[in-house]
């Protein structure tokens, strides 16, 4: 019998603050347009020291458990994927393993290789489960991170902060995964890291954006060779292979970048299936095709901005909250990438429960429960001292950072 495994349940967490780019453009002497039609971004979520990456992570892992009935005892696996760690040893998944009340016996590791990690902790736990060596129990995967670069930077507008949750199991009610088809390409460059000591990233944007386009090429090429040769997928002047999939999401390290990046996918169908195409219709076709297979996944980036490895499970969350039920029993495709550089482009089938599983994750109020601040306010946010946070008592449901005390970080849930 086949082995259906994949992602059951999701949920996010959120900073309980929002900048609009629209009141960031105008503080900073920008045309709006630049930010928000340049970036695709509307608004960036803003952290303070007591939202850090645990207390992001614990958060939705805890929403996953109360919102989806789950045993605890279930569980044989948590791995959180995040590039902005809080200890060079102990791992964001040992905090959030004793906030969640998770149980001993079971296998806690973080994944770090930029906005990857988080692909690589569900993959290991997808070849987990259907390895057989589970036995039966599912494993939770987070992606948790903040990015930052800093007040008047050239990055400024290209920040956010989040974590999302995801269950993964062999009752896939959101998304059965391909097995087997998972195209990969990576490579040693230098287009975005963070040296130790550093609370801000090195970014060389313009070759970070070339090899992201690059990596897109080789994986997606590796996906769609997989595919054909188990004829999911075919080649065809009528139908490219890409416009098979119902929908497809790519990591978005702001909005923008999807367009770039849906534009490179389909240029790798017609250059090898066709080989000579007329330019002009292709960026008309493109851009149609955008707004009915991409366009959907940024609904809830566009009002978060960048959050490293969880940027495209958040895309892959607005994709379903925004319309699941259109989607359900079909085929769609997911992009990830990670600098320094490794990437994936995988695929699945959209669970037949899925509309009503995804409402589950209460999205739209976990967005629209965010408090918008000044500019002035997000100038002094961001200046605090990240071991330092503000006496504020966490949300019900939610954990907050309470400081450091013996050299241990201490935390508290609300």
């Amino acid at each position: 019998m086949k082995t259906s495994v994949g992602i059951e349940a999701l949920a996010v967490a959120l900073p309980r603050h929002t900048l609009h780019l629209e009141d960031l453009a105008r503080a900073r002497g920008v045309d709006p347009a630049k930010y928000i039609a340049g970036l695709g971004v509307r608004e960036m979520a803003v952290t303070d020291p007591g939202e850090d990456t645990v207390a992001l992570a614990a958060t939705a892992v805890r929403r996953l458990i109360d919102s989806n009935d789950v045993d605890p005892a279930s569980i044989g696996m948590l791995a959180v994927g995040t590039e902005t760690g809080v200890d060079h040893s102990k791992p964001v998944a040992s905090y959030v393993q004793g906030a969640a009340g998770l149980p001993r016996h079971m296998r806690v590791f973080d994944v770090q290789h930029a906005c990857y990690g988080g692909t690589a902790g569900l993959m290991a736990a997808i070849e987990w489960i259907a390895s057989g060596v589970a036995g039966g129990k599912s494993a939770v995967i987070v992606c948790s991170d903040i990015a930052r670069y800093g007040v008047k930077t050239a990055g400024e507008p290209t920040q956010g902060a989040g974590a999302v949750a995801m269950l993964v199991s062999s009752r896939p009610e959101l998304f059965a995964i391909d097995l087997g088809l998972n195209g990969t390409s990576s490579a040693h460059v230098f287009d975005f890291w963070r040296p130790l000591g550093r609370r801000e990233a090195v970014v060389d944007g313009h070759y970070s954006i070339d090899c992201y386009l690059e990596a897109l090429s080789g994986a997606y090429r590796d996906w769609r060779g997989r595919a054909e040769a188990k004829e999911i997928v075919r080649r065809a002047a009528s139908a490219l292979p890409s416009e098979q999939l119902a929908a497809i999401g790519y990591h978005v390290p702001f909005c923008k970048m999807a367009k770039k990046a849906h534009a490179r996918l389909r240029r790798c169908d017609l250059d090898d299936v066709l080989g000579a195409f007329d330019e002009a219709r292709e960026e008309r076709e493109s851009a149609t095709s955008f707004e009915r297979q991409v366009a959907g996944s940024l609904t809830l980036c566009s009002r978060v901005g960048n959050i490293y490895t969880g940027s495209l499970y958040l895309g892959f969350a607005g994709m379903l909250n925004a319309g699941a039920a259109a989607l359900v029993g079909k085929r769609i495709g997911l992009f990830s990438y990670g600098s320094g550089c490794a990437s994936e482009f995988f695929s699945g089938v959209v669970g037949k429960n899925a509309a009503e599983q995804i409402q589950r994750a209460h999205l739209d109020e976990v967005i629209g429960s965010r408090e918008r601040v000044t500019v002035e306010e997000y100038e002094r946010l961001m200046a605090l001292q990240p071991d330092a946070p503000p006496d504020i008592p966490p949300a019900p449901g939610a954990f907050r950072f309470t400081g450091v005390k013996d050299h241990r970080r201490e935390y508290a849930a609300g």
